[in-house]
């Protein structure tokens, strides 16, 4: 950290960016747009001292002088004239290198890479700890929505059991374009709403990341270490993406009072310290407050021994919300760093994950059946078999046509996939539908 013109009272933080795309650049504007106000309430002046780039002449959204960008981004973050720096380069190599050195050169580190921090984070935060800096990462999850600062802080010693979160905006306005389909009386086509989303930006070309589950899945890694204080990777988090998701599954989700959302869902079981860590469509109950989150909005719900419940709610995507949030951390590293501190998310232990086939939770499941004496008894005679009981049990439709509609009880995973299986294989079944986890309360 500098000082400008030798008086004490005004310091001037030099930050090095890494990479110009739409974090990048989103966040040098805000830097050159809000600093004088900063710097009143603070006394620290922020300056954007270079920027690293891989092609010099590339068009970008933001201004940079030729005296600013550089190609040499390891030149950077060993520069002792640079105070911060901020990683927006994404992936996992030459993320990582950076900002190791970064580190332990003295420098603190802001990033929004959730992949990085998903696979390789806990190798990060221990490095930071070393160094006695900064890596701070609000943006990595949820955009602008101020999530991870109050998993870290207010409620760092609460015994948190479970985090629900819409954590990715591609999928919530592909299903709100759905549902809203179903809703008018028309057809949910999953194709319609994807082509839909990526005109107006908010899913890419390829959106297999998104529409799969796997952005959520390493943003729900990052929430279960930071809330549990346990190592949890990318590997562990089971996934199940919104594509196969049809029409008539909505429809029914609907009528039986429920909002269909990909929801990414951490849970610690207090007796046995197993956690849980899963991605998949989920069934909220109409008067849930994640059902009313719509379009490419994210929400995040806790709950917790003392908290009760808490909601966070804000836009989870796009570049001038991330900014917002790498701003933040920006400002938080340049006190810290005046006033000789940082900030710490402790020694991280072994995490025990509970496989998917041992959680439990309420299914939604459909079946196309033929139309004779006996078949109710037969289906929910394999359901019984398998200890899996029976909450709501509905026929649509005659004949041909028949279909029949259940949500179980709360079951074990294994039960209910052995319970499809056999259903699979019962003469009068003629197609059994997706599977769909139901939340309760």
């Amino acid at each position: 950290m500098n000082e400008s013109n030798g008086s004490p009272a005004r310091s001037v933080v030099r930050i090095g960016v890494l990479g110009c795309g739409n974090v990048g650049a989103a966040l040098i504007d805000v830097v050159r747009t809000r600093a004088d106000a900063v710097e009143q309430r603070t006394g620290i002046r922020l300056e954007i001292a270079r920027v690293a780039v891989r092609n010099m002449s590339a068009p970008r959204d933001v201004e940079v002088g030729d005296d600013v960008l550089t190609r040499d981004a390891m030149g950077v973050v060993t520069d002792p004239d640079i105070d911060i720096v901020v990683e927006s380069i994404g992936g996992i190599e030459p993320a990582r290198e950076l900002i190791l050195a970064a580190l332990s050169n003295g420098k603190p580190v802001v990033t929004a890479n959730k992949e990085l921090l998903a696979n390789v984070g806990a190798e990060l935060y221990a490095a930071a700890d070393a160094a006695e800096r900064d890596l701070l990462f609000e943006a990595a999850v949820a955009a602008g929505i101020p999530f991870i600062r109050v998993l870290r802080e207010s409620l760092y010693g609460e015994p948190i059991t479970r985090i629900l979160g819409i954590i990715n905006g591609t999928t919530n306005y592909i299903l709100t374009k759905m549902t809203d389909a179903v809703d008018a009386g028309g057809d949910a086509d999953y194709g319609a709403a994807l082509k839909d989303a990526q005109s107006l930006g908010f899913a890419e070309r390829d959106p297999t990341a998104d529409v799969e589950g796997y952005d959520a899945g390493a943003k729900a890694a990052i929430i279960a270490t930071v809330a549990f204080g346990k190592k949890v990777v990318a590997g562990d988090v089971y996934h199940q993406g919104i594509s196969e998701i049809t029409a008539s599954e909505i429809a029914i989700a609907r009528r039986l009072g429920y909002v269909v959302k990909l929801l990414g869902i951490v849970e610690r079981d207090p007796e046995s310290d197993e956690i849980s860590v899963r991605v998949h469509p989920t069934m909220v109950p109409d008067h849930h407050p994640l059902a009313t989150v719509r379009d490419s909005f994210n929400a995040v719900f806790v709950e917790g021994d003392y908290v009760d419940s808490a909601l966070f709610y804000g836009r989870g995507a796009g570049g001038a919300p991330t900014a917002s949030a790498v701003f933040g951390d920006v400002i938080d590293a340049a006190l810290n760093l005046r006033s000789g501190t940082h900030g710490s998310i402790g020694a991280l232990g072994k995490a025990t994950i509970r496989p998917i086939d041992e959680t439990s939770a309420e299914y939604l499941l459909g079946l196309d059946v033929a139309d004779q004496p006996g078949v109710l008894h037969a289906v929910t005679g394999i359901f019984a078999s398998h200890g899996v009981s029976i909450r709501v049990a509905e026929q649509e439709g005659n004949g041909p046509d028949a279909r029949l509609v259940f949500i179980t009880h709360e079951a074990r995973e294994k039960d209910v996939q052995a319970t499809v299986r056999e259903l699979n294989g019962l003469d009068v079944v003629l197609k059994v539908g997706g599977l769909i986890r139901v939340i309760g309360d």
